[in-house]
């Protein structure tokens, strides 16, 4: 390590790479607020967040676990489960009057498609007002979750066996894979009634 009396050792977040300072400041420099998305294997996080000088403000947070209280029964760690979780996020910044935002995706790789832009589409959709380029959004078919649903026709004709162990969860929470993407309107529907 270098040392020395003029050594300036480096902010202790900068070391474990748990923040790009640069990044951050681009950011905030912006002076808008920021639609904040981090994912788990499970669940997509987003959030609106406020820079305050003693520490970061966050006015709004929603997790894509919280989707079951609108009765969701699919896994909330995929794309449909990304999408309606900055949908809801956008509908309640649109009720707190908040109408603008800057997407703040962290330190993550960045791919076209990925959960990240779906929660972003699902924000833009709601109302937000968050600059964007259109091709990186998933396609709207992924979005509604009609791959999973293609999916699960093939393995029920196909592979009955994989069928049932495959989608065991969606199957234990009584919803047919294969009219996944007729769940996922209802509850895009229901979600904008509460909200709307």
């Amino acid at each position: 390590m270098t040392n020395g009396p003029r050594y300036i050792v480096k902010y202790k977040r900068r070391r474990k790479g748990l923040t790009n300072y640069q990044k951050r400041l681009r950011l905030l420099k912006s002076g808008k607020l920021r639609f904040v998305v981090r994912k788990s294997n499970n669940s997509t996080i987003c959030q609106i967040i406020e820079y305050a000088p003693n520490g970061d403000k966050t006015l709004i947070s929603f997790s894509s676990n919280q989707l079951k209280k609108y009765g969701y029964k699919g896994h909330t760690g995929n794309i449909p489960a990304a999408y309606l979780a900055g949908y809801v996020c956008g509908l309640k910044a649109i009720k707190k009057g908040i109408k603008e935002a800057i997407l703040d995706t962290g330190l993550y790789n960045l791919t076209k498609g990925s959960r990240i832009y779906a929660a972003l589409k699902g924000a833009i959709d709601a109302g937000l007002n968050i600059p964007h380029s259109e091709e990186i959004f998933p396609q709207e078919r992924v979005v509604q979750g009609y791959h999973i649903e293609n999916y699960a026709k093939i393995l029920k004709a196909e592979k009955p066996e994989d069928y049932e162990k495959i989608f065991s969860k969606i199957l234990e929470n009584k919803i047919e894979p294969d009219k996944f993407v007729e769940h996922f309107q209802e509850i895009k529907k229901r979600v904008a009634g509460e909200h709307g």
